[in-house]
Parts: C-alpha cells; structure tokens; sequence
C-alpha cells in the first residue's frame, strides 16, 4: 500500500510539473498561481521551474505563523514539480496554430486533473499553496471560498501586472479543473481499489 501511494504521489507530481509546461507552449494563459511564476520568471535569470520552487519555499516559511507541518509530499511538491516543468519546457516545442493550441491546452487541463487526483490521494501532505489556504482557514475562520479567492486573485493580479500570460486558458483551467478532479475521482478509485482518493470536493485542488 505505501508503495503505490509513493507511485500515486511522484507519478502525480511529475504529470503536474508537465501539464505546467503544456499549458504554457500551448499560449493561451496559465492557471493564477503560474501566471504569477511566469510573470516573475520574466524579471529575474533563473527558469521557470526554479521560480516555482523559490515561491514553494517562500510560502513554506509563511506556515510557520499557521501552525502548519509539511509531509512528505509537501517538501516533494517543491522539488518533483520544478524539475518536471523545466524538463517538460526543455522538450516541448511552442503550439503553432489556433488548432493546436487549443488542443494543448485542453490536454494540459486534463492531464492536470488527472495529476491532481493521484498527488492528493496519496495523503501525504498538502502542496505549499493548499496548505498556506487551509492554515489561513483554521486561523481565521473564514471559510475556505474566499480565503481561495483572495490568494488566487492576489497572485493572478501580480503575475498579469509583471507579464504573465493571462487568456483563454486562465478561465478554462478556473471553471474545469474542480469539475473534472470531481469526474476523476470515482474513476480511480474504480481502478485502484484501496487507493485513498477523496470522496468529497472538500479537498483543496492545487499543487
């Protein structure tokens, strides 16, 4: 069991750091927070997967005030998904034409629920960024809608105003992804019996 949650947790990862990557060649606009990685990879010499891990650590270090504690997939979130998207980056050509980028795009969404539903069914600690939104939860008492929406909006605003790609696809990824993890999760847990994929959307769903 621990090894196919291990497999469930780094399979998961990885397909998350390249769904990244997909959805950036694809050029119709990123998911908030990597509208924010881009956004700042843009301004500073290192590449995108490296921001990502930097922002990774920085929201980390804000769990220390929350009261949070890491797992194991927390500290693998940082590594696996930075050296996925960069590698994934390295290999993928840009899409050409509106065709294929659609395409992309659409298989970048899908490819990302699917990564999703494995990394979180591992149960091995939330991403930096779920776990900064459910910290400010139990700290507040806010519920989690509007703690999601104010991080999101925050790094969506500051990621557009350093340069980062917003389009299409910010809005498609927004209204699809909880919808197709939801779709995802009972497809899974078909497939893998035993396997603790979340029952509920209760679960936070970004790495």
């Amino acid at each position: 069991m621990l090894f196919r949650r291990l497999l469930a947790l780094y399979a998961g990862l990885w397909m998350y750091g390249f769904s990244m990557a997909v959805m950036i060649r694809a050029g119709l606009g990123l998911d908030p927070w990597d509208v924010f990685h881009q956004g700042v990879a843009r301004h500073i010499p290192v590449s995108f997967g490296t921001v990502t891990a930097i922002t990774g650590v920085a929201v980390l270090l804000a769990w220390i005030p929350l009261r949070q504690r890491p797992g194991l997939g927390t500290v693998s979130n940082v590594v696996v998904i930075a050296v996925s998207v960069d590698n994934g980056l390295r290999w993928l050509p840009h899409a050409h034409g509106l065709i294929l980028q659609i395409g992309a795009m659409i298989a970048a969404v899908l490819l990302n629920a699917v990564a999703t539903v494995l990394y979180i069914g591992a149960g091995m600690g939330p991403g930096p960024r779920d776990g900064l939104m459910t910290g400010l939860v139990a700290r507040t008492g806010w519920s989690v809608w509007p703690i999601r929406t104010s991080i999101e909006a925050t790094v969506l605003l500051t990621g557009w105003l350093l340069g980062g790609s917003v389009g299409v696809g910010t809005v498609v990824y927004a209204f699809g992804i909880g919808p197709l993890i939801h779709l995802l999760i009972p497809f899974v847990r078909r497939r893998l019996p035993g396997f603790p994929v979340p029952v509920r959307r209760s679960e936070p769903v970004s790495a």
